[in-house]
């Protein structure tokens, strides 16, 4: 068997939550191999809305199991606040949510730590969700980190109190920020209770023994492709791969175990916090996207930098991804328009290109934008690709031949039920 995967191809807020939903029940198993919660997954059904930000997006399928994977880093106080909603909806996931022992742990003083070398930067700050992950994936680098599975040795306290130590030396060199460590540390040890709870795994070798039993699959990111941290837009980039590289190294799973790439993109584009952001609307058309898009973050409520599709960009995120097919979401968000652009080309170096530039952040590029005409009608009725109106189907079918990957699945709205298998 292989692993499929599911991943943004931009900055993030693709939309993904709603897609491993809807495709969970032809898994087995729905992994998260990277990041931390500073992802927000939302997922609408029933009437009611669900934000996930470690637990995997296959949570409300029963029976269907949900790893989270060594390439996670997981905050215990986060994760047993994201449980309590769970247990509030009547999800039962106790037995079905697994937690591989190689996941680094995010404690209090990484969060302090994020938050006043942040502030440290002032102007020159990269937009941090302050959850404390670079800190812990510095710390893993640094190979002094604290893993899921050390809270099971009798040491645990001791190996705790050596980072706290090392961390609270680095917070002299950091300007003063407001963090009550003796509260937030009592609230952190007591959610440990929590994490033991439920079942660890030697991860790596769940997974390879779950394939060796013809079991399916889902391997889940979290961002987007533009924040890897070796080819997003360095150094406004996440602290982990977000590519499908990515999958091998956060699950412990060879190369040729990869099957499909399922490649998220929006119909436009979005961005949080500071960065390149080449086809950026920073007027009425991006005012207007934002509105009719609710683009602001499921977790952390800050509005959302909005533009048109960057078709260069896709291009890049497609290569790295080996993406086997997209999917499209919030195309219902373009209704309103009755001219849409897309960004098919930029001028930088004195011509026109296709590719990225090395550095997107120091290289001045100017977009090249195709227009299309706007269909200006609701897409609430249409169930199958040739419901859709001719200008959608347009637009579509034109940035499939540009991209080279077959659009598989469209995403006319954020229920479950909203979404057109091709």
């Amino acid at each position: 068997m292989k692993i499929d995967v599911i991943l943004g191809l931009q900055w993030g807020d693709e939309g993904k939550g709603k897609i491993v939903d809807f495709l969970a029940n032809d898994y087995d198993i729905v992994a998260r191999f990277q990041g931390g919660p500073n992802a927000g997954h939302t997922l609408k059904f029933g009437g009611n809305k669900y934000v996930l930000h470690t637990v995997p997006s296959g949570i409300f399928r029963a029976d269907l199991v949900n790893l989270i994977g060594n390439g996670v880093v997981l905050d215990p106080l986060v994760f047993q606040r994201e449980l309590r909603s769970l247990e509030q909806s009547n999800v039962r996931f106790h037995s079905r949510l697994l937690i591989a022992r190689k996941a680094h742990l995010i404690l209090p003083t990484h969060r302090w730590l994020d938050a006043a070398s942040e502030a440290h930067k002032g102007v020159a700050k990269i937009g941090s969700t302050l959850k404390g992950i670079g800190p812990t994936y510095m710390d893993k680098t640094g190979r002094n980190g604290l893993r899921a599975g050390d809270i099971e040795s009798p040491n645990f306290r001791e190996h705790y109190e050596m980072l706290k130590t090392k961390h609270l030396e680095l917070l002299k060199i950091y300007p003063k920020v407001p963090f009550d460590l003796e509260k937030e540390e009592e609230a952190w040890f007591e959610s440990l209770n929590t994490l033991r709870a439920l079942p660890f795994v030697d991860g790596e070798y769940y997974i390879n023994e779950a394939l060796a039993a013809g079991k399916k699959i889902l391997a889940e990111g979290a961002q987007g492709s533009m924040l890897d941290i070796d080819y997003g837009t360095y150094p406004f980039v996440t602290s982990s791969n977000t590519i499908t590289a990515g999958v091998c190294t956060g699950l412990g799973v060879a190369p040729q175990h990869i099957g499909r790439v399922i490649g998220i993109t929006k119909a436009y584009c979005t961005r949080v916090g500071g960065g390149p952001f080449p086809t950026e609307q920073d007027n009425e058309i991006g005012e207007m996207l934002r509105q009719e898009g609710q683009e602001f973050g499921s977790t952390t409520g800050r509005a959302r930098r909005c533009g048109w599709i960057d078709l260069p960009q896709l291009r890049y995120t497609i290569l790295l991804n080996g993406v086997t097919e997209l999917c499209m979401t919030k195309i219902d968000v373009l209704n309103i328009f009755s001219e849409i652009k897309a960004a098919t080309h930029y001028r930088y170096a004195g011509k026109e290109q296709q590719n990225l530039p090395f550095d997107l952040c120091q290289t001045a590029v100017e977009p090249l934008f195709k227009t299309y005409k706007g269909w200006n009608a609701t897409l609430e009725s249409a169930a199958t690709f040739e419901s859709l109106p001719a200008e959608t189907r347009a637009y579509l079918n034109d940035l499939e031949r540009y991209l080279g990957v077959p659009i598989k699945m469209i995403s006319t709205g954020p229920e479950r039920e909203k979404l057109i298998v091709r």
